[in-house]
């Protein structure tokens, strides 16, 4: 069997990694070039991701990479706390979560996939898929093509698959808020190490976190109700974006100041979307989705990821234990589709919350302490529905 994989990120390529390791050939094809693929900022890499690359014997150099991260605390805008939780579940392993640049993660994962001997071509827009001879066949932007016998569409949160799947799929759900934030070296912010300080602003909500060589990972999450018309953010200057953040961060405590003047320059913002239902993950012939174009899940909840890349073992499973595609299929999305609905309803919980209003901001910081001292007591017991999750690899899939 050979599977044509869309999309280079993070999924794709751990995908082609365990169909290599279940005995099936592969090909990955990527819209954009190497340049390309190192842009992005920071996010939580969270143990259940680590777990799925453990699970194929693909996590390598990644478990070191990053920075460990053991709590996140919440203040509000007078600096006043509302208290802390343990950042990871209390997994038996040992797996944390780990504050670690994306372009660290899509690098550290497409080299191990090359060094397996994975089939990847950069600079390929895919635009079209037709079915030919009992064959599936990829159509390009370059006017090339490419046959397969399925079709995987790992193109992220505007998926062009998703799209030949059903025509009349939903389109992806703005989320209210918009990201920006990145690493500064040689500033030092008055946080405990490993721990994570997280602000519920008046205007904004604002992240940070020393790391051990001295720097700070940082993050914002300006308000913004009103989708942005493409091109808008990427046409407003650095210095705009400072102007924005120092107005948004006026009158609150903290280093949020200092930390914008330091924030390495040009800064840039983007909108984020999630998917709180995707009608149909395949067309039950030879195409089917996983990661963000199947259920793009907010920033908020840290496991857009790790989401994809659970996905990608338990496709390959699928496929390698199944009596045919479409019941692979169908046992990957049953698999899935729950588990997956629920974090995207919790990754927007956790956004809405972040551009809460005046009357929803008092009523916020009366409750969340209570809420934060309840989960606390558990010593991360209540985070392990979503971070410990555990897949073994080599345990057959049941159909």
């Amino acid at each position: 069997m050979k599977v044509l994989i869309i999309g280079g990120g993070v999924g794709g390529p751990v995908l082609a990694l365990a169909l290599q390791r279940a005995g099936m050939d592969s090909e990955l094809y990527e819209a954009r070039d190497a340049a390309g693929l190192e842009r992005g900022s920071w996010l939580n890499f969270q143990a259940n991701g680590m777990d799925a690359l453990r699970s194929i014997g693909a996590a390598g150099p990644l478990e070191d990479a990053g920075y460990e991260v053991d709590t996140i605390s919440f203040v509000n805008g007078k600096g006043h706390s509302l208290g802390k939780l343990p950042m990871a579940a209390n997994r038996r392993d040992g797996l944390t979560s780990r504050m670690i640049s994306r372009e660290t993660l899509s690098r550290g994962i497409l080299d191990l996939a090359m060094a397996g001997g994975v089939k990847i071509q950069l600079d390929r827009r895919f635009v079209a898929a037709r079915y030919e001879s009992g064959q599936i066949i990829a159509s390009f932007e370059d006017g090339s093509e490419a046959s397969g016998d399925i079709l995987v569409g790992a193109d992220g949160t505007w998926s062009r698959v998703r799209t030949l799947i059903d025509q009349t799929a939903a389109r992806p759900r703005y989320v209210p808020v918009l990201n920006i934030g990145g690493y500064i070296p040689g500033l030092t912010v008055d946080v405990p190490p490993k721990e994570f300080r997280m602000q519920f602003g008046t205007r904004c909500f604002f992240g940070w976190m020393p790391t051990p060589d001295g720097g700070t990972v940082w993050f914002a999450n300006p308000p913004r109700r009103a989708e942005p018309e493409r091109g808008e953010l990427d046409a407003v200057s650095d210095g705009q974006w400072r102007a924005q953040l120092h107005k948004l961060m006026a009158g609150d405590a903290g280093p949020a100041h200092e930390i914008i003047d330091a924030a390495q320059a040009p800064l840039g913002g983007w909108a984020t979307y999630d998917l709180p239902s995707v009608r149909r993950w395949h067309d039950g012939r030879g195409m089917v989705l996983i990661g963000d174009a199947a259920h793009a899940v907010a920033p908020s909840a840290g496991q857009g990821a790790s989401m994809a890349l659970e996905d990608a073992v338990e496709l390959a499973r699928c496929l390698r234990d199944a009596p045919s595609v479409k019941a692979a299929f169908v046992g990957f999305e049953s698999l899935r589709r729950e588990r997956t609905r629920r974090i995207v309803a919790h990754g927007h919980r956790s956004s809405s919350e972040k551009a809460a209003g005046p009357i929803a901001r008092v009523i916020r910081d009366a409750l969340l302490p209570h809420i934060f001292r309840r989960a606390a007591r558990d010593g991360g017991e209540s985070m392990m529905w979503l971070q410990g999750h555990h897949i073994d690899f080599e345990q057959p899939v049941s159909f």
